[in-house]
């Protein structure tokens, strides 16, 4: 198909009765041809041979169909502004924002505040940057977050289907995220509310301790390992590329989000200050303090809506891991998966996913550690993904920028795992295999 698309655009460039009709009959093959790009022909009156040679450098990569037709993520290209909302706001608000007004107890008001409203803006900045690097300038489409990896450092049913389930873990996490800063204001919070900071009696305990505090907080700001992927179920063209509609999807969804964090972090801390334990973080401090005086079907109604939460999330954050299994499938029996084997593949992996969380039930505890361990994916790979991919001139402050913001995500990851083991170190963990423990006590 490849080589029959090149003999025949050479023989139109080669014979052109008009450049009207030159571009119709280009147009019309590519419109035409069930192994079409994404990007469409521009409508131009010239079109030189650059132009053509990058239609023909991205048909390689776009007329794959384990690549687009056949994986989950990529069937459907015909995603809005409105799902890139529902998608940002279910893989970027979950249960870890509830942990914020702990790292407020070791942080304090201030350090605390700037280190979350700074990476906050981080966060917005690298989220920014995949964006844009979803489309080359050759026309490459990077839909998955590990293909762009692989594009940047040179290594070896459908995500749009499922919006309505987005939608549904976003507004579950934004009403029960309103609704405990909002009860925890007006039952005043706890009697002898203090906001001393945390501390142990070695400096250097202290200074690890605040380590830790960080990667609590980049616990919270996840969803940077779907961007790609919800970019590319929208349709792009050269006059619109997919980017702009993303883009303005993800500022209402951030703009929703910074509702939640910062309300939940600051409302938290002022009510219950530093009696706010790592363990379910304010969820726990409302149970402990006002389980009594707050009536039964409002406790029910958040503990609800935080399940219902926790399974839209599986969702969203499970597609890329169907989309990896089913290419698999695809790759070695050269055809789509058959609706028994995807049934399959997502019964076998959701339930691995239950033994997990029943056998390994004190994973919360570890959550400054694996905060730190996936910070440089939210952090600093976006950074130098830019730099080797776009190619900005050196030495221009682009340049300068990034190389610096993502060599210091990788120094604060270090840090923050470093924090993390010497708090399981210090403090150890109850390694209670098969014995969950209830998250409100």
């Amino acid at each position: 198909m490849q080589s029959s698309f090149s003999i025949r655009a050479m023989s139109i460039s080669a014979n052109p009765p008009s450049t009207s009709s030159s571009l119709f009959s280009l147009s019309h093959l590519l419109t035409k041809s069930p192994q079409i790009a994404p990007l469409q022909v521009p409508e131009s009156p010239v079109r030189d041979s650059t132009t053509v040679s990058i239609l023909e450098e991205g048909e390689e990569t776009k007329i794959n169909p384990q690549q687009d037709d056949w994986l989950p993520i990529t069937a459907s290209r015909n995603g809005n502004s409105y799902y890139a909302v529902f998608h940002t706001l279910n893989s970027g608000i979950g249960f870890q924002a509830l942990l914020l007004p702990f790292s407020f107890t070791i942080l304090g008001w201030a350090l605390g505040t700037v280190c979350l409203s700074l990476m906050f803006i981080w966060k917005l900045y690298t989220h920014w940057l995949l964006i844009q690097l979803h489309e080359s300038t050759s026309g490459k489409r990077c839909s998955r977050y590990i293909q762009l990896a692989k594009t940047a450092f040179a290594q070896m049913p459908n995500l749009n289907s499922i919006a309505w389930i987005s939608l549904m873990g976003g507004i579950t996490a934004i009403v029960y995220c309103t609704m405990i800063w909002i009860i925890s204001i007006d039952k005043r919070g706890a009697r002898d509310v203090s906001y001393d900071t945390l501390k142990g009696k070695s400096s250097v305990g202290n200074a690890f301790r605040a380590i830790n505090a960080l990667g609590l907080i980049a616990f919270a700001l996840r969803g940077h390992n779907v961007v790609l992927e919800i970019q590319g179920t929208m349709p792009s063209t050269e006059k619109c590329p997919s980017r702009i509609p993303t883009w303005r999807g993800v500022k209402q969804a951030y703009l929703l989000i910074s509702l939640c964090f910062f309300p939940v972090a600051l409302a938290g801390y002022w009510a219950y200050g530093n009696k706010i334990s790592a363990d379910g973080g304010i969820m726990n401090a409302l149970r402990k303090f006002h389980g009594q005086d707050t009536s039964k079907a409002v406790m029910g109604t958040i503990c609800m809506l935080i399940i219902i939460n926790y399974l839209c999330s599986f969702q969203i954050y499970a597609m890329p891991v169907f989309d990896n299994l089913e290419s698999a499938y695809t790759s070695r029996k050269k055809k789509p998966c058959q609706w028994w084997v995807r049934s399959g593949l997502r019964a076998l992996f959701g339930c691995l996913a239950l033994f997990i969380a029943v056998a390994i039930p004190f994973l919360p505890s570890l959550a400054g550690l694996i905060g730190g361990i996936a910070l440089p994916v939210s952090l600093a790979y976006p950074c130098f993904m830019w730099n080797l991919i776009e190619k900005p001139q050196r030495a221009t402050v682009m340049w300068y920028f990034n190389w610096v913001l993502g060599g210091l995500g990788m120094v604060v990851s270090v840090l923050v795992v470093a924090g993390g083991i010497w708090g399981i170190v210090v403090n150890g963990v109850d390694l209670r295999f098969f014995k969950p423990l209830p998250i409100l006590q």
